[in-house]
């Protein structure tokens, strides 16, 4: 998919109307308040050669930049949000509301913007060691953790 997809498929995520129950929604998944999709996924990332897979995310990462530039075009510069304090009430048991929770176990920070009622979240899933990547949006209502 390319750039302008995404964009288009952020810009109906944000005039959706949100369903009352969680359902799978195109590449992601809806639920009361939110919508989720992934941009660029893991499946199939795991085959193929280190090369394959570094081009992989390499794409992710320039699909990323792409997607943060011209964000910040439309609704300004981004809150950089780190999930640490996130991370650690999830640690010590707290639930975290859906659809913070994914982002709050897997990855250290996100790029939020207030577009009109709803936020707006670019999330970047960088595996720790390795070449995986996965880029996913979310638009939500509900307010970050």
């Amino acid at each position: 998919m390319t750039t302008a997809h995404h964009l288009r498929l952020i810009d109906g995520m944000r005039t959706r109307d949100f369903p009352t129950a969680r359902v799978p929604s195109g590449s992601g998944v809806s639920g009361p308040g939110y919508h989720t999709a992934s941009l660029l996924g893991g499946d199939g990332q795991e085959e193929g050669d280190e090369a394959d897979r570094l081009e992989h995310r390499a794409q992710c990462l320039a699909e990323h930049d792409a997607l943060v530039t011209l964000l910040t075009l439309r609704w300004g510069e981004p809150q950089v949000v780190s999930l640490w304090s996130a991370q650690e009430r999830l640690m010590a048991g707290e639930a975290i509301s859906e659809p913070w929770a994914e982002p709050v176990a897997s990855c250290e920070y996100l790029q939020l913007w207030r577009a009109q009622d709803r936020w707006l979240a670019l999330v970047l899933y960088l595996e720790d060691e390795g070449p995986g990547c996965e880029l996913s949006v979310l638009v939500t209502v509900v307010d970050p953790p």
